[in-house]
């Protein structure tokens, strides 16, 4: 934040009320008119001309740009703006006016703090390009014949609240709101990207990254006596990764001090990791122990199963089951029994996370009279996510098989079903393996 937009709303900062009091006998929920709800329902004949315009990116990406009437604003100079601030819009810029974490309706909203507008505008006039970068999960873009009626009603309800919200400024602003859990999501950088191109940025001319920052509530902080703890840590993650600075709306807007915050997953862990460590300086090596054998993997999606068998064991002359490709594990116990049957050796490359599942290829094995051993993948379930939203918007350097994003069912559902796997259940050794960044080449 700049010295003289925090000089500005020092005073604004002591207010005593987060919002304009009520008027005498009147109830006052949020700022939202009737002409604004009743608009998005008006015939286009009879409207007024659009001070928004709404368009879809990928069928998923949600763009407006707030551009009021010529006839309003004095026309400013064409020169392009290089400072951008980038707020958030639920609990940053708004709140509902219910106290529900959630809006009940269009008109269920109200500054999160009564300075907001005239911080805003305060930063236009300092040549600040105003953006508004939003996740916003309850949407869908795509036209899915069972949900298309409630999927369009979230649409119409959230436009029609942004109409209200930018309604009360004078100046362009640009809103860009994620509505699937793809490259656009914060903290992904994505939405930054489409938002340098719509301002007309190029390589040789980028944003000022030093003046830029982006204000969000999901900042890692820790629950305190006055505050829950954050939801996540999303906000701060995105501006670290496009590369600007970040703040929370009550460092921002009401000049408080920074508090402690923690990540639950940084990659830079494993990429910073001192190489004298005994899981980066001794890598697996796996021997073939036996002429004919099934080797099964144990590990959550995203544990860098696939990976080594691409590095470690398919080199040794394994053959590959995977349930994600044979859709069944019938198929995969077929499959992997004509194999066998002709003296190949196989990896079983599925999660197997309990005794269980486990137990169907220890008797495989007994069926034909060959060992069987397991591979423990260790990586943790936030690593796990990190890897698999990277393989999934990857290229088929690391995503041969296309795979998309998995749910967070994926991983809860392993969480609560894995069980260690010991010897006892029958396998000649069990190998465990510590995650580690490793750049290879997989078929594609």
């Amino acid at each position: 934040m700049t010295t003289n937009h925090a000089a500005k709303g020092q005073k604004i900062a002591r207010q005593p009320s987060l919002s304009p009091p009520p008027l005498k006998k009147r109830k006052v929920d949020s700022t939202t008119t009737k002409k604004a709800v009743s608009s998005f329902f008006t015939p286009a004949s009879k409207k007024e001309p659009e001070r928004i315009t709404w368009r879809i990116i990928n069928e998923s990406l949600l763009f407006a740009r707030h551009q009021p009437d010529i006839a309003d604003t004095p026309t400013e100079p064409p020169l392009k703006r290089r400072k951008i601030a980038a707020f958030d819009l639920d609990s940053t810029l708004i709140r509902t006016s219910s106290g529900n974490v959630f809006a009940k309706d269009a008109t269920d909203w109200r500054w999160w703090h009564f300075s907001v507008p005239s911080v805003l505008k305060d930063l236009h006039a300092d040549g600040y390009a105003i953006v508004i970068i939003t996740n916003q999960g309850s949407i869908s873009l795509k036209k899915d014949p069972k949900t298309f009626k409630s999927d369009q009603r979230s649409l119409a309800n959230f436009k029609t609240k942004v109409a209200s919200v930018l309604s009360h400024f004078d100046f362009p602003i640009l809103l860009l709101a994620a509505t699937a859990r793809d490259k656009y999501r914060k903290p992904r950088i994505g939405i930054w990207t489409e938002l340098l191109d719509a301002l007309d940025f190029d390589e040789g001319t980028g944003p000022d990254v030093q003046s830029s920052f982006f204000v969000g509530d999901a900042g890692g902080r820790a629950a305190t006596t006055n505050a829950n703890a954050d939801h996540a840590c999303s906000d701060r993650d995105f501006a670290c990764n496009v590369g600007i600075t970040f703040h929370t709306p009550e460092e921002y807007f009401l000049h408080e001090q920074p508090v402690p915050f923690t990540r639950s997953f940084d990659p830079r862990t494993f990429l910073n990791s001192s190489s004298s460590t005994s899981t980066y300086a001794t890598p697996i090596v796996l021997d073939k122990k036996n002429a004919l054998d099934i080797v099964l993997m144990c590990g959550s999606p995203g544990s860098g199963k696939s990976t080594f068998y691409w590095t470690k064991l398919e080199p040794l002359g394994y053959e590959r089951v995977n349930q994600d490709t044979l859709k069944t594990r019938d198929k995969c116990v077929k499959i992997a029994s004509e194999m066998l049957a002709v003296g190949k050796s196989v990896t079983i490359d599925n999660t197997n996370a309990d005794q269980e599942t486990r137990a169907v290829w220890v008797q495989l094995a007994h069926k034909f009279a060959v060992p069987v051993r397991c591979i423990h993948f260790l990586a943790h379930a936030k690593l796990c996510q990190h890897n698999d939203t990277v393989r999934a918007l990857s290229a088929s350097r690391f995503n041969p098989e296309r795979r998309s994003i998995l749910p967070h069912s994926a991983f809860a559902g392993f969480a609560s079903r894995f069980k260690e796997p010991k010897l006892t259940e029958g396998f000649q050794d069990v190998i465990k393996v510590e995650f580690q960044v490793h750049y290879c080449s997989v078929p594609g």
